[in-house]
């Protein structure tokens, strides 16, 4: 083949073609490549079909891998999942499957080569996609680099999860949690990722708080050194005790009880941790006491001067 390539470039020299002497160099570099079962080689999808995909190695030959060969994810589908260029790596099986092309495994390649990224996956704590293939017995399966792992149902939700059939076909975001190579043990969790933006979207709502705005909370624990108010939407508060009630109290549960309604005041939110306090907001609501002494004046009858009497008294004619 190398004589039949050289022969080709002295002939593109004549020609005067410099794109063909490119290709016939690339073609001659190809010819002189060896191929070895176990190798790992990397290509561009160039066709795709049931029975598999046809890979661009830019070398002697064309790859192909077989659709079993491709994923071992059951929800695997060759024509959906996989599209002409991709980018796609495979081991050698076979250097000629019969028809001119170096027959590759993919599946092959991930467990020479998958254990390692999952490694790199841990260490780093990258967030990936996955697509959950099947529930087992307490948690779910997805396959990440063609490995299969295992996401316990602990580790799917926030909340605890009711029906795990629920997840099956849905992509969820992930971080790799434990890598046994040994063991061929792979665990995932996406509660890891959903308690990460749960914690950004609070500490969001608590910096746009305004410390001196009133609001209303349930009490939802009692602590010898203050109280917790809920105040909804995943957000509560610390009242300390000092700031429970304008008279000195001993311990919260001496004015408060678990599930009471009360009205509170945003201190401050340092360290995106919300400081309340109750006493203050007692004393925004209280009303002015001269106001009330007007108002009781003018309830009660008291002297105000409004008769032709009360007018004219006083002025000198």
């Amino acid at each position: 083949m190398a004589e039949e390539v050289k022969k080709g470039i002295a002939d593109a020299q004549e020609g005067g073609t410099t794109e063909s002497m490119e290709d016939y160099s690339r073609e001659l570099e190809a010819s002189f490549h060896t191929v070895s079962e176990g190798d790992v080689l990397s290509g561009t999808v160039i066709s795709v079909s049931e029975a598999g995909v046809t890979l661009d190695l830019n070398d002697y030959a064309p790859g192909f891998i077989k659709t079993a060969d491709l994923s071992k994810d059951p929800t695997f589908s060759v024509m959906t999942d996989v599209q002409i260029g991709d980018k796609l790596e495979g081991v050698v099986v076979k250097k000629d499957d019969g028809a001119g092309n170096i027959l590759l495994s993919c599946t092959k390649a991930s467990e020479t080569l998958g254990w390692d990224r999952l490694q790199t996956l841990l260490e780093n704590h990258t967030t990936i996609s996955v697509r959950v293939a099947e529930t087992v017995n307490k948690g779910v399966v997805a396959f990440v680099e063609g490995i299969r792992g295992f996401i316990p149902a602990s580790q799917l939700s926030l909340s605890y999860v009711e029906d795990l059939s629920t997840f099956v076909g849905q992509t969820l975001d992930v971080r790799v949690i434990t890598v046994d190579r040994e063991k061929k043990r792979l665990v995932l969790s996406a509660k890891e990722v959903l308690r990460e933006r749960e914690t950004e979207r609070l500490n969001h709502k608590i910096s746009m708080m305004v410390p001196g705005t009133i609001l209303e909370g349930r009490v939802e624990s009692l602590m010898p050194y203050g109280a917790f108010v809920d105040l909804g939407d995943g957000l509560s508060g610390l009242v300390h005790i000092s700031q429970i009630s304008q008279k000195r109290i001993q311990k919260p549960s001496e004015v408060l009880s678990v599930g009471d309604t009360v009205k509170v005041k945003v201190l401050n939110t340092n360290e995106n941790k919300i400081s309340l306090s109750i006493r203050a907001a007692q004393e925004v609501q209280k009303p002015d006491r001269t106001e009330e002494k007007q108002a009781a004046e003018y309830s009660s009858g008291a002297s105000v001067g409004t008769s032709l009497a009360d007018l004219l008294k006083g002025l000198k004619f």
